[in-house]
């Protein structure tokens, strides 16, 4: 997956491979073979060639938000932007009355659903979490709405791609 990352005004062109246990990090052409766990939410422990590194990363409010992260005892607001998902990106019209598709933009597994059919949602409302190397990602509603259709069950692995919740 490439992404772009933003610390402390200075732009990385980030690549995040996953190699079974191993997570590939290519940051700006420096490369990182990690082993990441996250023994409680929102800490990561990321091991490489011997040395262990704890990581606090407390999830944005919305995802044009900065992650607030912390790296032994240095703080960081660390913007992430993934160019593919920019492209497919429309307007806050583009749903407007018709039908939003919540999906998910790699493969993993739903750790929790937070709404049920029938439920009224507002924007920006956490609809479902999918957990993708390792991480856990809330996926939040992109309008108003009621949620008309959830395909999935928690626990369930899906593909990305993958249409997870409607709203409409």
């Amino acid at each position: 997956m490439k992404l772009s990352a933003e610390i402390s005004n200075q732009k990385l062109a980030v690549e995040i491979k996953r190699d079974g246990d191993k997570v590939l990090a290519d940051v700006d052409g420096r490369r990182y073979e990690l082993e990441v766990s996250e023994p409680e939410p929102n800490v990561f422990l990321l091991k490489q060639e011997g040395r262990i590194y704890e990581a606090w990363v407390e999830p944005p409010p919305t995802p044009t938000d900065p992650f607030q992260t912390r790296i032994g005892d240095r703080d960081f607001e660390v913007l992430i932007t993934d160019p593919k998902r920019l492209r497919s990106a429309g307007t806050d019209q583009e749903h407007g009355d018709g039908l939003a598709e919540i999906k998910t933009a790699m493969p993993g597994k739903v750790v929790r659903i937070i709404v049920e059919a029938g439920a009224e949602v507002k924007k920006g409302d956490g609809i479902i979490v999918v957990e993708a190397m390792k991480m856990q990602n809330e996926i939040r509603s992109p309008k108003d709405g009621t949620v008309k259709e959830i395909r999935v069950t928690e626990g369930s692995t899906v593909n990305a791609g993958e249409i997870l919740v409607v709203i409409e």
